[in-house]
């Protein structure tokens, strides 16, 4: 590695309320965010990072796991997980970086589809993006169209310097809203030779026009001028304010996004410690520079490069996934996976077509 990536082994043992949608973990998550320094918590430094297994899925024996660093175009550090396969011989291997959903950590659904895609025969790397998790930033758990589609771009860096991975032989995967951030990245750097999405999510759609397009013009007005004023009371506070996540129990809970939101993020089945949507949330002023910096203008940009699009045919999001393919140009492919709702394709490891998504790489990082 050059100074520019590091890595460094882990030890592995085994809208009647609009703002309160805005809040669901892992959509729109949440109502970048002003500077502030010395109150929030750095991310942790390669000393303090967590060496024993914590992912929410099992260890696999067919891969080996290591925890490594690389730092983004802005000097912001991140920190990954790379996996491969453990019979992988001298031949350098195609590759993949994976991220998301919004407001998770690489310990959650990326880690596993990086990790079974290294079952499969591809050098991976799930990593936290800046601002979460055990990646660098001064303020925490906030998200940036611009920072966080630079964060692949990163990823792309890091393994093209591997020298386990063909540099020309480089894809991503991009999971709920980084899905957005992936065909974002992929539209602009041209090293990636094929991209796919699951439960893809449009961050900077959904929080400027609200979930159907249907926020007013007038809504958009009221909440950037919240949010606008916002800036001078965390300047003040000397922090920014917290929107809050999910709610601690579904007590009287009837809405059936936050309802299935809840089951993955705070539950045993997808609950982690430095997840963003687990635990406090989004800054209040998050969604600023999402309002008005569309991610998919140049999706078209792709081609000739492939792009697979995969959701579920119950998934509220879907919409987002269609309205991607509808725009992207040849060579697409669409794939809905029936009776499968949003967060199934975070973690189902019967419902996500890891078959289908081993055979688009191989055939187009050949």
């Amino acid at each position: 590695m050059t100074d520019f990536t590091r890595s460094v082994t882990a030890t592995d043992t085994p809208d009647a309320n609009r703002r309160n949608l805005l809040k669901v973990a892992g959509a729109a998550a949440a109502l970048g965010a002003a500077s502030f320094t010395g109150t929030r918590a750095l991310a942790q430094s390669a000393a303090t990072w967590e060496t024993s297994w914590d992912k929410t899925f099992p260890k696999s024996d067919a891969v080996d796991h290591e925890k490594v660093t690389f730092t983004n175009r802005y000097g912001v550090p991140l920190v990954g997980d790379l996996y491969m396969p453990k019979d992988r011989g001298e031949e350098p291997l195609p590759a993949l970086a994976v991220a998301g959903p919004f407001g998770a950590v690489k310990e959650q659904a990326a880690g596993l589809y990086a990790q079974t895609m290294a079952e499969r025969g591809f050098i991976t790397l799930a990593f936290d993006p800046s601002y979460v998790g055990e990646s660098g930033g001064e303020v925490r758990d906030v998200a940036s169209p611009d920072i966080n589609t630079e964060d692949f771009m990163a990823a792309v860096d890091y393994l093209g310097l591997h020298k386990g991975v063909n540099r020309e032989r480089i894809g991503i995967i991009g999971i709920c809203g980084f899905g957005g951030m992936a065909l974002n990245a992929v539209a602009a750097d041209k090293r990636v030779k094929a991209v796919a999405t699951a439960s893809m999510y449009d961050m900077s759609r959904v929080m400027a026009k609200g979930y159907y397009d249907k926020m007013t013009a007038e809504e958009r007005a009221a909440a950037l001028e919240k949010m606008s004023r916002q800036r001078w009371a965390d300047v003040e506070a000397g922090e920014p304010a917290m929107a809050g996540g999910l709610p601690d129990s579904l007590d009287g809970i009837d809405s059936p996004m936050i309802q299935m939101y809840f089951r993955y993020y705070k539950t045993d089945r997808g609950y982690h410690k430095r997840s963003v949507n687990s635990n406090g949330g989004w800054t209040v002023t998050n969604p600023l520079s999402f309002m008005n910096m569309p991610l998919l203008t140049y999706v078209d940009e792709i081609a000739p490069r492939p792009t697979l699009i995969i959701a579920g045919s119950e998934a509220h999001s879907r919409y987002f996934s269609e309205d991607a393919y509808a725009a992207a140009a040849e060579p697409k492919e669409l794939m809905i996976i029936d009776g499968a709702d949003h967060c199934d394709l975070y973690d189902q490891v019967d419902i996500i077509p890891f078959d289908k998504l081993q055979s688009f790489f191989e055939s187009h990082l050949a």
